[in-house]
């Protein structure tokens, strides 16, 4: 059998490949969200990583939950439901709380659908690139269920109120071109390009002093939902570290002797 997600990592950038393209990559089964929870857990420990990026085998990024296997256990579920709500805090729900945790920024590469809790977890990602084929879809209410992986919290922050509440009580599929004008991803590029293009970016935030990298992609995540004075003090604080780091001396340096800095991650 096939590891569900690869794990690539070259010059700080780790490359993490959904990697079941004949169902079209969901991710609701508990050897996937092991693996994914696992990936993530072991590229945010690795202080040699500074950036990743996370993208599906196959024409599709995530179709979300296996429709087959929810069809194969629905009697079972309605027959016992108190088991339901365990299921999805020991399966899926793992995964958003390990984005949440995790310090290292992540570019999603939406290299086509992202239907459901795949679309859920491109909105995990810090930044997401769509190739022109991407489709996206917060699909829940087409097959009478409700977003079981933090979607009503996700979704929100990422379009806005109204725009998510069109997209969760349709169910309507969007295209990359509508994705952006939505803000739900920052750029549409040629199918082609896609990878190359979430290389470049990766590239430009691996070249930044990591420990700064890491404290600002927590303060942007903690500034979603904390009052400005408990953010400016979580600012202070770590002010207080990144002014005593080797990297802010070199960044200085550099700069007062007109050359590019080598950041070290010390």
């Amino acid at each position: 059998m096939a590891e569900p997600v690869l794990y690539e990592e070259a010059d700080g950038i780790v490359v993490l490949t959904l990697n079941n393209p004949d169902m079209r990559n969901p991710i609701s089964e508990r050897g996937t969200v092991d693996a994914l929870v696992a990936a993530l857990e072991r590229l945010d420990a690795d202080p040699a990583v500074r950036v990743a990026i996370l993208t599906g085998a196959g024409t599709a990024f995530s179709s979300g939950g296996d429709l087959r296997k929810m069809a194969a256990e629905a009697e079972g579920r309605a027959q016992q439901p108190a088991l339901t709500p365990r299921y999805y805090k020991r399966g899926i729900q793992r995964i958003p709380l390990a984005f949440e945790r995790l310090e290292v920024p992540v570019i999603a590469a939406v290299n086509g659908p992202a239907i459901g809790a795949g679309c859920d977890l491109a909105c995990m990602c810090d930044i997401r690139i769509a190739a022109e084929s991407a489709r996206f879809a917060e699909s829940f209410v087409k097959v009478g269920i409700v977003a079981g992986d933090g979607g009503a919290w996700l979704l929100p922050r990422v379009v806005g109120f109204s725009k998510a509440c069109e997209m969760a009580f349709t169910g309507d599929m969007l295209d990359a071109r509508e994705a952006l004008s939505c803000g739900l991803v920052s750029r549409v590029v040629p199918d082609g390009e896609l990878l190359a293009a979430a290389r470049a970016l990766a590239s430009r935030i691996a070249a930044n002093p990591p420990h700064a990298v890491r404290m600002t992609k927590r303060l942007l995540r903690e500034g979603q939902h904390v009052r400005m004075d408990t953010l400016l003090e979580m600012a202070a604080a770590m002010q207080g570290l990144a002014h005593t780091t080797a990297d802010h001396r070199e960044a200085v340096t550099a700069f007062l002797s007109k050359r590019t800095p080598a950041f070290k991650g010390e």
